[in-house]
């Protein structure tokens, strides 16, 4: 075969188009278009760049963190939690990082057993006017053991314990904190008189509620430790005034009680003094008869001994002194003893006393 042949028979290939000449308009755009693309590649690194730089944040020394990826927390246990410093994750919406206070305080309060109040008059110390009657719909309350209708709310400061437990054992753990608030609250008001929540034990009341909230937190295991429960508590506000009158009326039965117990203890102290005085003289009056008792008893033994020895002299001595105690205004004194055989003794006197002179009278005046 005659290859010169073949390339005779194929058609000839078409000459290319003769190159058009740009212009510099176009030559600009094109170059403008360049430089265009080189910028939004520029912006689009620096872009993703700080889409990149914005995943960092920092962990506080008293907090702990968590990185859900996609919903899902990274790692397992403690390993999931992420300590202080600096730290890195995927922006929002592929990661999102949660940080957990544990040692920083938390606070609730119930959402029952309170009149209706927006948070600014709250804030501000507003209490908003009372209606004509108490609304159930609008105001709280809650029933005391004695079947009264009081206003009672409770504050109740926590701590997290367990960072992971109350992140992810709940769907919102300080809703389920709330509602274990309110059920405290009305747990304890249910098992107290009106008195005692307003007036005599307020202390018992609200450590009933605290230790009720306590209980329920540990038993639904939320992680967190219970710091204080402060419970405040005012009669219903349409009964205010006769609330206050009441409290008037107990103040002034606990004063007259304080008083009379004052005067009994007065009038016991003083019946009791008296009664330790005269004790106490009786027991000296008792000591001074038995020491002179003894005393005459002893001297009684000793003259006792002399009259055995010589009975008529004992007996003329003793009357002798008893006769000088008997007659001790008479100027001469004389006793005559019997002699022998019972017969008197002879008794032989010089009478030569002057008549005693009259005193003169005095002048009157």
């Amino acid at each position: 075969m005659n290859p010169h042949a073949h390339s005779h028979d194929r058609p000839p290939e078409p000459a290319p188009p003769p190159e058009m000449p740009l212009d510099a308009g176009a030559q600009a755009l094109a170059e403008a278009l360049r430089s265009s693309f080189v910028i939004v590649k520029v912006v689009m690194v620096l872009l993703v760049l700080l889409f990149l730089a914005s995943g960092f944040f920092t962990v506080g020394p008293q907090e702990r963190a968590i990185i859900l990826r996609f919903g899902k927390a990274r790692g397992e246990g403690e390993k999931a939690l992420l300590g202080p410093g600096l730290h890195w994750s995927f922006p929002y919406p592929i990661d999102e990082s949660i940080k957990v206070s544990i040692s920083g305080l938390q606070q609730v309060s119930s959402t029952v057993g309170w009149y209706a109040v927006t948070p600014e008059q709250l804030l501000a110390g507003i209490e908003p006017p009372a209606g004509a009657t108490l609304n159930p719909i609008v105001d709280g309350y809650v029933l005391t053991a004695d079947t009264n209708i009081i206003h009672s709310r409770a504050t109740l400061t926590y701590r997290i314990k367990d960072p992971i437990q109350y992140v992810f054992g709940f769907v919102a753990a300080s809703n389920a904190v709330q509602s274990a608030l309110d059920n405290g609250l009305l747990y304890a008001a249910a098992r107290f008189s009106v008195d005692d929540i307003l007036t005599r034990d307020i202390a018992s009341f609200q450590e009933m509620a605290r230790r009720r909230t306590t209980q329920l937190l540990e038993l639904q295991e939320l992680g967190v430790v219970v710091e204080q429960c402060v419970v405040q508590s005012v009669p219903p506000r349409q009964l205010k005034d006769a609330f206050a009158n009441v409290l008037k009326a107990e103040v002034m039965r606990s004063k007259l009680l304080n008083e009379a117990r004052t005067y009994e203890n007065q009038v016991t102290n003083k019946a009791g003094a008296n009664a330790e005085s005269l004790v106490n003289l009786a027991q000296s009056d008792r000591a001074r008869l038995v020491s002179d008792t003894s005393a005459q008893a002893e001297r009684f033994q000793e003259i006792l001994a002399q009259y055995r020895r010589h009975p008529a002299l004992f007996e003329e001595q003793r009357l002798t002194e008893t006769l000088g105690r008997v007659l001790t205004n008479v100027q001469d004194k004389i006793f005559l003893a019997e002699g022998a055989a019972g017969k008197p003794k002879e008794l032989r006197l010089l009478l030569n006393r002057e008549v005693p002179k009259p005193k003169p009278e005095e002048a009157k005046p």
